[in-house]
């Protein structure tokens, strides 16, 4: 949840800049067009490092909760196979 907030927040701050950029252009120098871009160019590549983080972190949990499911399955193979039948049982009952 937390890495979801900040990656919005992340994603927030840089729809922003590039709004400002896009917006804020008319009847400005060309220094400050300048430093309009190196604002939304760091805001960007903010924002690939922190997506990058945090896909990580979301392949590494995914990695683990697998796992762990895997684990569960083996040593309780009767149970991963009732679960089964109860979804598709689930499923061709919701159909009806």
């Amino acid at each position: 949840m937390k890495n979801t907030e900040n990656l919005r927040t992340e994603l927030k701050s840089l729809a922003d800049s590039l709004e400002e950029v896009l917006h804020n252009t008319e009847n400005k120098s060309k220094a400050e067009i300048d430093k309009i871009r190196r604002k939304a160019e760091k805001a960007l590549d903010d924002s690939r490092r922190k997506l990058s983080d945090v896909s990580g972190k979301i392949i590494h949990q995914t990695k683990e909760v697998a796992g762990r499911a895997d684990d569960y399955v083996h040593e309780n193979p009767w149970t991963g196979v009732g679960a089964a039948v109860g979804l598709v049982l689930g499923i061709l009952l919701a159909k009806r």
